[in-house]
């Protein structure tokens, strides 16, 4: 099989209803960046930071998996399908699909704010007092911006593996991620499917489809196909 690797960005979730990460006022509901996805912030206001992580994962259990994240579930039939996400839900495991990094971390997951080993299940609120087993407060399995990002070894070795390398729903305006495409192949084939896409960044190589998720992948699937 082909070494399809797939890199998807707020855009795909997006459809199922869950906000993008950055408005274009640079808030978060409301919030700095800095207050609620930083180590800054958590030192400042640990309460502010777990109500708002706890916001986004009651939210996650009442949206579903859209035909994008179907879609490229149903690619694994035909492809070695590897898929890196900066998303934080769990929309494509719940489409069934079966390898994804999480370069960003995972909302229905916690840790220990003095040791990022000791992960748990999160599926419900993190409350001030919950402990992981060390006594350290446990805060949400996310990394922030300053934070290293652990799994960024992994992805960029399935970005050099892959025969085509499909970019969903992303700008890649935030790095290490960005970087990605600098690692594929002279001869992998660059797609990229962004309503919102300029050309800028991708170079002359990339493939662009300026469509939603849903639509570009239903557009492009047989396509794919062909390709197999």
């Amino acid at each position: 099989m082909k070494k399809l690797t797939i890199l998807t960005g707020a855009g795909i979730s997006a459809e199922s209803g869950i906000k993008t990460f950055r408005d274009g006022d640079g808030l978060w509901e409301n919030h700095s960046i800095t207050d609620v996805a930083s180590p800054q912030g958590w030192r400042k206001d640990r309460a502010l930071v777990l109500e708002f992580y706890n916001q986004r994962r009651r939210q996650l259990h009442e949206v579903e998996p859209n035909d994008a994240h179907r879609l490229i579930a149903d690619l694994e039939k035909h492809f070695d399908v590897q898929i890196i996400t900066q998303n934080i839900d769990d929309l494509h495991e719940r489409a069934g699909s079966s390898n994804i990094i999480h370069l960003h971390g995972e909302l229905f997951k916690s840790c220990s704010c003095n040791n990022k080993n000791l992960v748990y299940d999160q599926k419900e609120d993190i409350n001030i007092g919950d402990k992981a087993e060390d006594g350290a407060q446990l805060r949400p399995f996310i990394v922030w911006f300053g934070e290293d990002v652990p799994l960024m070894k992994e992805a960029t070795k399935l970005a050099k593996e892959a025969d085509i390398f499909l970019v969903i729903g992303t700008s890649l305006q935030v790095y290490p991620a960005a970087g990605l495409l600098h690692d594929i192949k002279d001869d992998c084939l660059l797609i990229v499917i962004n309503p919102n896409e300029t050309g800028v960044g991708y170079g002359q190589r990339a493939v662009v489809m300026k469509e939603t998720a849903t639509k570009g992948m239903k557009l492009l699937y047989d396509k794919l196909l062909d390709l197999a």
